[in-house]
């Protein structure tokens, strides 16, 4: 299922945008899907390193799976 979104952009990343459009031969909607995801990858990385780092400080703490599976009732 696809969900349509309004957004703004700056003019210079707009024009790249229009670049790649003319360049790739595809829609923008789908370079910006495309972005998307690879920036996603990027955002999924900073936070387990966030969350490695409050780990490491104490600021978190682990849960055994057994104990989580129990808590959920699996």
């Amino acid at each position: 299922m696809q969900v349509r979104h309004n957004i703004t952009l700056d003019e210079e990343v707009s024009k790249e945008l229009d670049t790649m459009v003319k360049e790739l031969g595809e829609k923008k909607s789908k370079i910006i899907e495309k972005a998307l995801a690879v920036y996603f990858d990027l955002l999924d990385l900073k936070l387990a390193k966030k969350r490695m780092k409050e780990l490491e400080e104490g600021r978190d703490k682990l849960i055994d799976a057994d104990d989580a599976w129990k808590d959920l009732g699996i």
